[in-house]
């Protein structure tokens, strides 16, 4: 029997070995090399998991961190001169591991701080009182838009770092990344115990008839979860309508009745309002 059909019949050989015969080609580009892998799957060589990953990680090199990013108006940081009562209730709404702290200047980044420093704090008030941001911020990892992801990855893993905040061509702060991040683009959507589908991140139902919402929130779904009418002609998201009512960026902790609404701003920047606590009318009435 000719060896190549006593190998084509061998069903013990390895994916690799598999692939390293229909490799035999030597694709000459990144196209050809996706059309090899693809006509894999057709042949049964690769499950589809496999071409997904196999598939995401060519693209990583394709991608630059621009195109992943956290923007700015999205990124829960944490000012250096707050105290840990402001910034806590924020920390423990939005349930991330890691924070950036800002100084005075929101492009002026001082570290980053860990949630699980935190801790200490909830179970000695005392503490908590004596408590010195600058004493338990870490080192932050900068990089530019223009960093491609496999490059990125590289350095996360180098590095052990685990978030980079990302500055424009002009040293501002433009966004965030997390090895996460990265990592989905390989492998998928990656989802833990404390993740929750995007409707409930989006608005989240709290004790007492209230409710947390983003502030990125289109009106128009805004609408459609509390049967309000509020009109999107002038803003498409229920930070501008608030703004707008303000007539200001708003601080933290400052509330304005819109309709039979009450909104109130529990995290804003410089720029813009992150997170929003809601009473709609019917506990008003209660």
């Amino acid at each position: 029997m000719p060896e190549e059909h006593a190998d084509s019949g061998n069903p013990g050989r390895s994916w690799l070995e598999r692939i390293t015969q229909f490799f035999s080609a030597e694709p000459t580009s990144r196209e050809d090399l996706l059309g090899l892998i693809r006509s894999l799957r057709g042949r049964d060589v690769l499950d589809a998991d496999t071409l997904g990953i196999l598939e995401g990680a060519l693209e990583v090199s394709n991608l630059q961190v621009r195109e992943i990013m956290v923007p700015r108006a999205q990124m829960i940081s944490i000012r250096a001169n707050s105290h840990p009562r402001e910034f806590l209730p924020v920390v423990i709404e939005c349930a991330h591991s890691r924070f950036p702290v800002l100084g005075d200047d929101p492009d002026e980044v001082l570290g980053v701080l860990l949630a699980k420093d935190l801790l200490p704090l909830v179970l000695d008030p005392a503490r908590m009182e004596r408590f010195s941001i600058k004493d338990h911020i870490r080192p932050a990892f900068i990089i530019p838009e223009s960093k491609r992801l496999d490059s990125l990855l590289r350095d996360f893993r180098d590095n052990h770092n685990h978030m980079a905040i990302v500055v424009n061509e002009y040293g501002g702060v433009a966004g965030l990344v997390t090895i996460e991040d990265v990592l989905e683009q390989i492998v998928g959507d990656i989802e833990d115990e404390t993740d929750v589908a995007d409707d409930d991140y989006l608005i989240r139902e709290l004790e007492h008839d209230e409710y947390t919402v983003q502030a990125l929130i289109p009106i128009e779904d805004f609408n459609d979860h509390f049967g309000s009418q509020f009109s999107d002609d002038e803003f498409d998201t229920i930070g501008g309508l608030v703004m707008q009512q303000f007539g200001r960026l708003p601080e933290r902790d400052e509330s304005v009745t819109i309709g039979d609404f009450s909104f109130t701003v529990l995290s804003a920047d410089a720029r813009t309002i992150r997170l929003l606590r809601v009473t709609p009318p019917r506990a008003l009435k209660n």
